[in-house]
């Protein structure tokens, strides 16, 4: 949740007065009517629900197009935004089931980038399922929040993560500060309804718009929120939704990041003992003298970065960045071996090139707003997401007691949301979805960005939950080495079976 667990594009709010960020007026596209009539449809919504896609070939087999949903819900016939939208059709259209909705986490990640990767589904399901990506509100191609320049961002992403001494916070705390004023400059007529539940109530207009009866959904990560809170909005509509990598919707913001700190240390520590008896391994033969160590080399940073790139150095918020991005998944340790080698003689550039990947930085520019999308959600969704830099001070000790490499960078990451310009408009609470069919949650158990027990408390929570669990490392499980997993998944996207309770799978079976 804020820099460790987060991944800039042009201001794009379809407002009819509005101009982008070019100075180039954006019209408010119509909506038109058409069959099929969706059902359970609110009559104030019906002619969102029943609007026509024009599709468009965009390449890769792709189809694109766009649907239009109030800004507002309490004022349908107001502003409209613009929710970007791919689909690669089914297959096998003569045993096609419907149309797949995608997520692949943030806030702020895109579904139109993650439906065009390879291998988000399997072949069976690709068959028979239309594969639709979109970019939630605030992200992307949709109509998105915008508050950094590239040089700003740079400058954003520097700050000191674990501010020491009064210089160092007064700066954290006028970065936070000039980040949520920007946003407020660029974006303030959109920053108070990018939350989840109005992404959610934008996933079932685009539901009907497909004319698709029931919701049929992929989430990960944050996805696996956003496919919890429309099932708790709609659960006459849900089909077959698959929650892999969970959040639990009842956890406080603290709470959710507390947790989220220790397994991203928990899993430095596996790296740690994966890494000791290779030949190559950096950080020596003794994992707790190696990682004491690392801390060391990381917070020296601080006052003496070294060599990068051309033009920048490694500083200790890249470097650590760079160290959690290859937390997500294994296959990053030989790399993040390979680049620590090379900073500890004074080469920067590789774990340089990992905090690029994880910012999404390429050639000098940012190449999504997922960072300032991420925020912006995150900070109306958690209403105790940062109150206050005592807050933080406060809070510190157990987040260094808990996670002494990453605790405090987690701390102080959501800072900006203290000074955020729009109020929260949900708290933490448990989502039941009554009523709705069966919901499949998917928990990896030393998954380091969406700790297990979260997975657990979801599950539990939905009156039609049922837990799959994959015992391995990494974020998310479906199509990362468990053929019992992905088993499992594809029986209930393509047939709605559902895995026993308590069905573990192992990582590589």
């Amino acid at each position: 949740m804020g820099r460790v667990a987060l991944a800039a594009t042009a201001f794009a709010i379809t407002l009819a007065s509005c101009t982008n960020a070019s100075g180039h007026s954006l019209p408010v596209a119509s909506i038109r009517n058409s069959t099929p009539n969706p059902s359970g449809a609110p009559a104030a919504l019906i002619n969102y629900y029943k609007q026509t896609i024009s599709w468009s070939n965009c390449g890769g087999g792709f189809q694109c197009g766009n649907i239009n949903v109030p800004l507002d819900y309490s004022k349908p016939t107001g502003t409209t935004i613009r929710i970007a939208v791919v689909r690669k059709p089914a297959t096998d259209e003569a045993h096609r089931i419907g149309s797949l909705l995608l997520n692949p986490g943030g806030p702020g990640g895109s579904g139109i980038d993650y439906a065009r990767s390879p291998g988000v589904v399997s072949s069976a399901v690709a068959a028979r399922f239309d594969l639709i990506g979109f970019d939630p509100r605030g992200v992307g191609q949709s109509t998105g929040v915008h508050c950094l320049n590239d040089s700003q961002m740079d400058t954003f992403l520097n700050a000191p993560p674990d501010p020491n001494g009064s210089a160092e916070v007064t700066q954290e705390v006028n970065q936070a500060k000039f980040f949520a004023a920007q946003c407020q400059k660029n974006s303030a007529a959109l920053l108070p309804y990018v939350g989840t539940v109005n992404a959610a109530r934008d996933m079932d207009v685009l539901r009907g718009a497909l004319g698709d009866p029931k919701l049929y959904y992929l989430g990960k990560s944050y996805g696996t929120y956003l496919g919890a809170i429309y099932a708790d909005e709609f659960p006459q509509n849900v089909g077959r939704l698959v929650l892999d990598g969970a959040i639990d919707p009842s956890l406080t913001a603290d709470q959710l990041n507390l947790t989220q700190a220790t397994s991203f240390d928990a899993a430095l520590r596996q790296f740690a003992q994966d890494c000791a008896p290779r030949s190559d391994c950096p950080l020596g033969t003794d994992p707790t003298t190696g990682l004491t160590k690392l801390k060391s080399w990381v917070d020296g940073l601080d006052a003496h970065p070294i060599s990068g790139d051309s033009t920048r150095q490694l500083t200790e918020s890249l470097a650590m960045t760079g160290i959690a991005v290859a937390m997500y998944d294994q296959s990053w340790w030989s790399e993040l071996r390979a680049a620590l080698t090379k900073a500890y003689a004074g080469d920067g550039s590789a774990l340089l090139t990992m905090a690029d990947v994880y910012n999404n930085r390429v050639g000098g520019h940012f190449q999504s707003n997922e960072t300032e999308a991420n925020f912006a959600v995150n900070c109306v969704d958690h209403p105790d997401e940062a109150t206050s830099v005592d807050s933080i001070q406060q809070e510190l000790p157990a987040y260094e007691k808990a996670a002494p490499f990453f605790g405090s960078m987690v701390a102080w990451s959501s800072l900006p949301c203290a000074y955020w310009p729009a109020s929260p408009d949900t708290t933490p609470h448990k989502v039941q979805a009554k009523g709705a069919a069966p919901i499949l949650v998917v928990g990896t158990t030393r998954d380091p960005a969406t700790p297990y027990s979260w997975a657990q408390g979801l599950a539990a929570q939905l009156s039609a939950g049922t837990l799959l669990t994959m015992n391995g490392d990494g974020h998310t499980a479906y199509l990362r080495g468990s053929t019992c997993i992905d088993s499992a998944v594809d029986a209930y996207l393509l047939n709605g079976t559902v895995p026993a309770a308590g069905t573990v799978c192992e990582q590589g079976h």
